[in-house]
């Protein structure tokens, strides 16, 4: 007779997790191994890195997961490697190589073509993406022999900076959008020299206001002996916002979903209209919009601030 076992209690845990996610995982596959570490009923992850790609993926847990779309958002930063000369049909290295040109271009030609790329740009998205159509990834229509017609997107390139070079691999450190891929950064510009290229490596060094001075790899979270002590306060996620303190009678409102009149209050209010965290004491609430006469008007709550 077979043996129903009890499901696994899963915790409540808070929190974000600066994962320093390794080559050959995905996104999911590495948020699904630190999830199951943490022991954590509710986890999401803030946009997706490609398999063959490392670096900075936060993840967050429980109450966190209501500010990840605020992660989705933000601008990112990577250190990539451009192989000029050969083109792969994947655009990085997990792909089979279609074309291979001879490198020929001088340090003068790639600064030129780099100037090229900075500010906004339209980028066609890849046909090995994750973007759906008709319900669809591309990746499964590209894996298929399929290439459908894609829009361009807009997307801004606020940094583009040459590290290195060493033909015929282009070391470059880019700052971007949302919404931009490199792969198609790197393919771009390796037309743009006139001789094809694709991603050697990629790695993401921050997020948003998130940076790389804390991350952990996995290995480490595994052996780690509180490895819920690795985890940063949910308010990590905001500290781009401004904060607004308030009394504990106004906390009770806010957290009762009531719009406050801040300017009748003794609470000093940001200068800037716009989204900000709101605290008691030092205890994360939520998130706001702030408009015009200082009204206050409650976003996301944290669940757990009413207890």
């Amino acid at each position: 007779m077979k043996q129903n076992h009890p499901k696994k209690v899963r915790d409540l845990v808070d929190g974000v997790l600066l994962l320093d996610k390794p080559v050959g995982f995905s996104s999911n596959d590495a948020l699904i191994k630190a999830k199951r570490v943490l022991n954590a009923k509710k986890a999401g992850h803030t946009g997706t890195l490609d398999p063959f790609a490392t670096g900075l993926l936060p993840l967050c847990f429980g109450e966190a997961t209501k500010f990840s779309q605020d992660l989705l958002e933000s601008d990112k930063t990577y250190e990539t490697t451009v192989h000029l000369g050969q083109t792969t049909d994947t655009g990085d290295t997990e792909g089979e190589v279609i074309d291979s040109r001879a490198v020929d271009v001088t340090l003068e030609q790639i600064h030129a073509v780099l100037a090229q790329f900075r500010g906004p740009i339209a980028q066609v998205p890849p046909m090995y993406s994750a973007l759906k159509r008709d319900g669809k990834p591309l990746y499964e229509y590209a894996r298929a022999g399929i290439t459908l017609e894609r829009e361009a997107r807009n997307v801004v390139i606020h940094k583009l900076e040459l590290v290195a070079y060493e033909a015929p691999f282009l070391k470059l450190s880019v700052t971007c959008s949302k919404g931009t891929y490199i792969r198609v950064l790197g393919q771009d510009i390796g037309e743009a020299l006139g001789c094809g290229a694709h991603l050697n490596a990629l790695r993401r060094t921050q997020v948003g206001p998130l940076t790389m001075d804390n991350m952990i790899t996995l290995e480490a979270l595994s052996a780690h002996a509180e490895p819920l002590s690795l985890l940063a306060p949910v308010d990590a996620l905001l500290a781009s916002f401004p904060a607004v303190q308030l009394s504990a009678d106004l906390a009770k409102r806010f957290l009762n979903g009531q719009r406050l009149a801040l300017g009748k209050e003794a609470i000093t209010v940001p200068a800037e209209q716009g989204r900000v965290r709101v605290y008691l004491d030092a205890k994360l609430l939520g998130t706001a919009i702030l408009g015009e006469y200082s009204i206050l008007a409650p976003e996301r709550l944290i669940a757990f601030a009413a207890q």
